[in-house]
């Protein structure tokens, strides 16, 4: 579908009539994501697939000329940084989108900001993005770790399990992740007995799951994602450890069920922003993207972020009139209510945090299933205003105090 250079390349260019204020009268949307490691098949090819349909689905409503690049970080904040310096200086890229690997987002989100430009992390979990991070030209869609971490905490901990250890991602995002879980346990009136780190992309987690079952916890908590969460699964289930130890997943996708086997998935806990299966509107646009993506993979909650992340910022260049100005771009984005056909309405609030339910889903037993990607099934609701951190308790310097 698209051909990746070095650093960057150009995915599709959709030609309407001539833009206004763009560089060479086209608006420039990147799409930066690992396009081949761990995350490569929970954002990758889908993320920009998405970025691809909402241009397509922008193009009825506007004469503008928009043109999709794509990005490689390979999980490296330095590649990451040099691609997003790149793209600002010299290829005119107005908006940067997906950004799975909180620290590569951490440092993409100040050189946008340097260049007053826009990022949007739909793939990036850090909370930190909106919290003592956050910036007038970011804005965070999908999930984040706060949201992850506190919301399946609480659900785990109402079925009486009390004491955790950790696997955890040896990054920003597993360190943020490990303590928002390890805050809400604290608070219920749990014990962390430990914890262990890994780097990304490991291949073997045995001596971790020793570790952990040793431990004697009642619950094991992965604070990783992707390919890493999978491959901890597959072992400790070699070692028969979710026999008296509950495996919990905190990060857990769609792209898991399959890479585990529903067998071995089945009863597993999520906690995600969206899911294709949801009403009609949601499975017509999911089919119209399986039948476009490479691996005929249906999408998750951060693809279909993308595409609602794009869509709603091409609608606020189109208000504002330019994506010069990044921060008024955001700040359009911020004063309009969000609405697509797959978030539905919502709102983002002064600290750049989208706003939306999250849904508490259990993968299914095979005999519960009616194909491949019928996976899950919904627990529970958290609506939105519980979701999330609390806009008091971010310390994002953006938020108005109370006198």
């Amino acid at each position: 579908m698209f051909r990746l250079a070095t650093l960057t390349s150009v995915l599709t260019a959709l030609a309407c009539a001539p833009a206004l204020a763009e560089k060479d009268g086209v608006l420039r949307v990147g799409v930066m994501n690992d396009m081949s490691g761990v995350y490569s098949d929970f954002q990758g090819a889908g993320s920009v697939l998405g970025t691809q349909l909402a241009v397509e689905d922008f193009a009825r409503q506007s004469r503008r000329k928009v043109e999709v690049l794509v990005g490689d970080h390979q999980n490296k904040p330095d590649v990451g940084s040099a691609i997003a310096r790149r793209w600002l200086e010299v290829e005119g890229v107005d908006m940067i989108i997906d950004l799975p690997n909180s620290a590569v987002a951490l440092g993409v989100a100040e050189i946008v900001r340097e260049r007053n430009k826009v990022v949007i992390g739909s793939g990036a979990g850090t909370s930190l993005l909106t919290g003592e991070k956050c910036s007038p030209n970011t804005v965070h869609w999908v999930y984040d770790t706060w949201a992850m971490g506190h919301g399946l905490a609480r659900a785990v901990m109402r079925q009486g399990k009390r004491t955790w250890f950790f696997i955890t991602a040896d990054y920003a995002f597993g360190h943020d992740l490990e303590k928002q879980a390890s805050d809400e346990v604290v608070a219920s009136g749990g014990r962390i007995l430990g914890s262990a780190r890994h780097p990304i992309g490991n291949n073997d987690f045995s001596s971790l799951l020793l570790r952990a079952q040793a431990s004697g916890a009642e619950v094991i908590a992965l604070a990783n994602a992707g390919g890493d969460t999978v491959n901890t699964i597959k072992q400790a289930a070699e070692f028969n450890i979710g026999q008296k130890q509950k495996v919990v997943a905190l990060i857990f996708d769609l792209q898991s069920v399959p890479a585990l086997g529903l067998r071995a998935a089945q009863g597993l806990e999520a906690i995600n922003a969206w899911y294709w299966d949801a009403n009609e509107g949601t499975r017509a646009w999911s089919r119209r993207f399986q039948e476009r993506h490479g691996k005929k993979m249906m999408p998750n909650h951060m693809h279909a972020g993308v595409y609602s992340g794009t869509l709603h910022f091409l609608k606020a260049v189109d208000k504002v009139g330019s994506p010069a100005d990044g921060r008024a771009v955001v700040a359009a984005m911020k004063a309009t209510p969000t609405d697509d056909p797959l978030y539905g309405r919502g709102t983002i609030r002064e600290d750049g945090r989208k706003i939306h339910p999250m849904y508490l889903l259990q993968v299914k037993a095979p005999t519960e299933s009616k194909g491949e990607w019928d996976v899950f099934k919904v627990a529970a609701t958290i609506e939105a205003e519980q979701a999330f951190r609390p806009l008091k308790d971010g310390g994002c310097p953006l938020v108005t105090r109370p006198n």
